[in-house]
C-alpha cells in the first residue's frame, strides 16, 4: 500500500468517526479524484445526502465527470429526450362514423435553449439552460455557543456584557426606562481575531435565530440588486426573530459616501439602503440585533455611527495565552500528536491572531506528513514542529496595527479608539 493510500485510509477513517464532519468528506473526494473515481462518486452522494452546501456537490459532480471523461470513461447513454411531449394516440372512431378532422396547426411550443452535449469546446459537454433571477435566500440557524465557549478574551467578554448584553437581558427593565427591545455593535480589530465566533456566541446568549451576511452574499453585479439584497436580508432577519444580523466586511458595504472614489456613487446607494433599513419609516427592528464587524472601523461612513445606529463598538484584538493555548488545542485534536506542549507554543505567539496560530499548526501537521510519507513510516507530531512553523510565521496583525497609527495620529477620533489606545499603551506598541 502506497504512501497516497495510507492517507486515503486515514482520511476515511477519520470521516467514519465524525460522518457529519463535511471539510473531512469534500478532502476525502478530493483524494479520491485522482484515481479512484467509482469511491469518489459514492462519496459525493454521501455528501449531497447529509446536506452540504449545493454548490459544493455541483463542483465536486463537474469535477468527477471531467475525470471520467479523461479516463476515457463514457458515461451509460441517456434515453433521447424528445423536444415535445408524445400526445396519446387518439381512439379510432366507431364504423361508420367519421373522423374528426384534425386540429388546425398552431406555433411550436417554446423549447428551452439547450447547448448541444457533443459540443467539442465544452470539456465538460453539459447541458446548460439560464436560470430567471432570484431573490437571495437566506440561511437563519440558532447557534448553541455562547460566551462560556469563547476561551480567553475576558475584557472583550466582559465589555460586551456591559455595554450591549445587559440591557438585552433586561427587557421588562428597558421597556420602563423606555428603551426598545433591539441593540447593535460593531466589533472592530485585526483580522483572523474570531469576530465571527463571537458574534455567534452573543446569538447564543441572546438565545436568539443569527443570519451572517457576507459581502459576497450582499454586493451584486447589477443595478439595484445589491439593495435588493440588503433589503431582503433585514427583512428575513424581522421574519425570524429574536434574531441577530451579522454583517461582515461592513466597510466594504457602508463606506464613506464622500471618499471620492470611482465606486463612490455605488457606496452612497447601499449606505442610504442600510440607512432605510435602520431607522426609515417602515423599519420595524424590534427584536433585531445589528452586529457588524471590520477591519478598517475608519472607512465607515459617520451617518452610520450615530446614535440609534452602529453607535457601540468592542475591540477585538489577538487572542490573550489562555485563547491561544485553546486554540492550538482544538487544532490538534483528532491529529496524531504526541506530547505537545501547548503552553510553551502560546507563550511565544503573543502578537498572533486566532487565524496564524492554526496555520502554525497545519504547517506543523503538513511537515510531519511530509515526512511521514517520504519514509514510509508515519510519525507523530511534536512541540518541535509547530516551534519551527511558528519562527517561520510573521504574525498578520502587525500589518494592521502599521495601518491604524497614522488614523490615530491625524484622524478624528468620536471615541471609537479609546480600548484601542490602552491596548497600545500597555503593551508598548
Amino acid at each position: 500500500m502506497t504512501g497516497s493510500e495510507d492517507f486515503v485510509e486515514i482520511i476515511r477513517a477519520a470521516v467514519e468517526a465524525d460522518p457529519g464532519n463535511v471539510g473531512l468528506r469534500v478532502d476525502l473526494v478530493e483524494l479520491l479524484l485522482q484515481d479512484r473515481l467509482d469511491e469518489a462518486a459514492a462519496e459525493i452522494e454521501q455528501l449531497s445526502s447529509i446536506g452540504a452546501n449545493a454548490a459544493t456537490v455541483l463542483v465536486l459532480r463537474a469535477r468527477l465527470a471531467a475525470a471520467r471523461l479523461r479516463a476515457g470513461q463514457v458515461p451509460d447513454a441517456a434515453p433521447p429526450v424528445s423536444a415535445e411531449p408524445s400526445a396519446p394516440e387518439p381512439p379510432a372512431p366507431p364504423a361508420g362514423v367519421p373522423a374528426a378532422p384534425p386540429p388546425p396547426a398552431g406555433p411550436p411550443a417554446p423549447v428551452a435553449s439547450v447547448r448541444p452535449a457533443t459540443d467539442p469546446g465544452d470539456p465538460l459537454r453539459v447541458p446548460v439552460q439560464a436560470e430567471p433571477d432570484e431573490k437571495p435566500v437566506w440561511d437563519v440557524e440558532r447557534p448553541a455557543v455562547t460566551l462560556a465557549d469563547v476561551a480567553g478574551l475576558e475584557e472583550v467578554k466582559a465589555h460586551i456584557n456591559g455595554s450591549f448584553l445587559l440591557p438585552m437581558r433586561n427587557p421588562e427593565m428597558a421597556r420602563m426606562f423606555g428603551k426598545a427591545p433591539r441593540g447593535s455593535l460593531l466589533m472592530y480589530g485585526p483580522p483572523g481575531c474570531g469576530k465571527t465566533f463571537i458574534a455567534r456566541a452573543i446569538a447564543g446568549e441572546l438565545d436568539a435565530n443569527f443570519v451572517h451576511a457576507t459581502l459576497a452574499d450582499i454586493v451584486r453585479p447589477h443595478f439595484g440588486e445589491t439593495e435588493q439584497a440588503i433589503h431582503s436580508l433585514f427583512e428575513a432577519a424581522r421574519a425570524a426573530r429574536p434574531c441577530v444580523v451579522f454583517i461582515d466586511e461592513f466597510d466594504a458595504i457602508g463606506g464613506r459616501r464622500s471618499s471620492g472614489s470611482s465606486s463612490a456613487q455605488s457606496l452612497r446607494m447601499f449606505t442610504s439602503q442600510l440607512l432605510e433599513e435602520f431607522d426609515g419609516v417602515d423599519a420595524d427592528n424590534d427584536g433585531v440585533y445589528i452586529l457588524a464587524a471590520t477591519n478598517r472601523p475608519w472607512d465607515i461612513d459617520p451617518a452610520l455611527r450615530r446614535p440609534g445606529r452602529v453607535d457601540r463598538t468592542v475591540l477585538v484584538l489577538p487572542p490573550d495565552e489562555p485563547a491561544r493555548r485553546a486554540i492550538i488545542e482544538i487544532a490538534l485534536r483528532d491529529k496524531p500528536a504526541a506530547s505537545v506542549d501547548a503552553g510553551d507554543l502560546a507563550r511565544r505567539t503573543t502578537e498572533f491572531s486566532g487565524a496564524d496560530i492554526a496555520y502554525i499548526v497545519d504547517q506543523a501537521v503538513e511537515t510531519a506528513f511530509t515526512e511521514s510519507v517520504a519514509s514510509g513510516v508515519p510519525r507523530m507530531i511534536g512541540t518541535a514542529d509547530l516551534e519551527r512553523a511558528a519562527a517561520r510565521i510573521i504574525p498578520s496583525t502587525r500589518e494592521w496595527f502599521e495601518q491604524i497609527k497614522p488614523v490615530l495620529e491625524y484622524g478624528v477620533d468620536d471615541g471609537t479608539f479609546g480600548q484601542l489606545r490602552t491596548y497600545l499603551k500597555r503593551h508598548r506598541i
